[in-house]
């Protein structure tokens, strides 16, 4: 047995050092590698209608890193790519019903990745990642059967609700985009012990001190991705989730399966148009009545 094993590490030994010429040879021959181009900076960049001070070095570096992970991590940006038509579709009219500026659509993708379904190691959930306690404080119902995190218009409404609170407070929709990374009383105990006013000048936690360029660098990419390298024909990118009718569902047991085959879908669909619906039903005991959208049979099929 110890001569096997002697003999076997030999061999293996040996196989390893063939690999490794064969390795080497291929590499030299081949000569190149793939050229790997930094992303440029614009001249000037505002986020909603306010100033990036691009002329600050500290500003520049930060906005450069994220712009490079935005960038250089493919599968995900391609995959929020996808995502846009769909869901900023939904969004953007909300933003302006409650006045909030078009930009924070991008805080949103920062958020999710514009994934719905996405739930964070600290149980924050959805495309606006609120966290349980949050969300019920803005109205929405949060639980195994039913979580509203997950309902793309509501969770938007009470992001808005959150940000004009924050607008409020701090005269700044900068500072109040990173108070919703680390929390408004964060943001304002870091503001009074620096004597600071301004995102740019205050020091933050290193999350919340990469937010606002990483929102930033995905509004570079989200607007212009050709200018960085992504190509996407308008045929391939998700199409929004409309051609649906909104019906009333009530009673003491709710059975979505039941409800969905009653208008003609099954439970599947019905759980990517309504993503808070949680389980397969819902106990009701206050028999509250829920909108619930119904897409139209042809949705699947559609070009």
């Amino acid at each position: 047995m110890k001569l096997f094993a002697i003999f076997a590490m030999i061999l293996a030994m040996s196989l390893t050092g063939c690999h490794h010429s064969h390795y080497s040879k291929s590499a030299e021959a081949n000569g190149s590698f793939s050229t790997i181009v930094l992303p440029s900076l614009p001249d000037e960049l505002y986020f909603a209608g306010e100033d990036v001070p691009l002329q600050y070095i500290d500003v520049r570096e930060a906005l450069q890193r994220e712009l490079l992970v935005t960038c250089y991590m493919h599968s995900r940006t391609m995959l929020t790519l996808l995502n846009t038509e769909r869901y900023f579709n939904m969004i953007e009219p909300i933003l302006e019903k409650y006045g909030i500026p078009e930009d924070f659509k991008y805080l949103c993708v920062a958020e999710s990745g514009l994934n719905p379904e996405i739930v964070s190691p600290a149980g924050a959930a959805g495309l606006w990642q609120f966290m349980p306690h949050t969300a019920e404080e803005y109205g929405m119902m949060v639980g195994n059967q039913i979580d509203e995190r997950y309902d793309v218009e509501k969770s938007t409404e009470a992001a808005c609700k959150y940000l004009i609170e924050a607008y409020e407070q701090f005269g700044s929709w900068t500072l109040a985009a990173a108070s919703y990374n680390v929390g408004r009383n964060g943001v304002q105990r870091r503001l009074n012990a620096q004597h600071t006013s301004c995102y740019y000048d205050t020091f933050l936690p290193q999350e919340t001190m990469r937010y606002i360029y990483r929102i930033l660098s995905l509004k570079l990419v989200c607007s212009n991705p050709q200018a960085y390298g992504f190509t996407i024909k308008p045929k391939y990118c998700f199409k929004p989730l409309d051609g649906y009718r909104v019906v009333q569902v009530t009673g003491e047991h709710i059975y979505w399966s039941d409800v969905a085959i009653h208008y003609g879908t099954n439970y599947k669909i019905l759980r990517l148009f309504n993503p808070w619906i949680r389980a397969y039903e819902y106990n009701n005991p206050r028999n509250l009545t829920f909108d619930v959208k119904v897409p139209s049979k042809r949705f699947r099929t559609r070009g």
